[in-house]
């Protein structure tokens, strides 16, 4: 499980350090993607099969749904962890997420999350004055 927010830096390489509690999980590699919101997702190879297989079951019928499988498999690259916990981002990874230098590395339960830390300001920001208003039941939010 992944929880947390850190400051990490990408090196002139645009490779980037995991944080050191993170990569017990994920030591037979991970996948690197294309996230939502202009982020990356960093996937562990198990839970990368479980959503890759979700997302494969996605109606090719449906435009909107071939678009996201297209974003987030072509978006993708399987990276292995270098002696010093870094990963590779590829060039059209850190241009999607806007990542330059200062990198927010967080942790959302079965994923991490990469964002430029100027973006993830704004992000957190909106999403903990939502989380501190909720007054909906979140049962009722499809899917928990």
């Amino acid at each position: 499980m992944f929880l947390g927010e850190y400051e990490h830096s990408l090196d002139s390489k645009g490779r980037l350090v995991l944080p050191r509690k993170f990569r017990d999980s994920l030591v037979d590699g991970c996948i690197v993607t294309q996230g939502q919101e202009n982020c990356l997702y960093v996937f562990p190879l198990e839970r990368w099969n479980e959503e890759m297989a979700r997302v494969s079951r996605l109606p090719r019928t449906d435009r909107r749904a071939r678009n996201y499988a297209r974003s987030f498999f072509a978006g993708a690259s399987d990276q292995t962890l270098d002696k010093q916990g870094r990963i590779q981002v590829t060039d059209k990874q850190r241009r999607f997420a806007g990542l330059q230098k200062d990198v927010t590395v967080v942790g959302v339960a079965e994923r991490i999350e990469l964002w430029a830390t100027s973006t993830w300001v704004a992000v957190a920001a909106e999403a903990d004055e939502y989380y501190a208003g909720i007054e909906e039941v979140l049962s009722d939010v499809e899917g928990i």
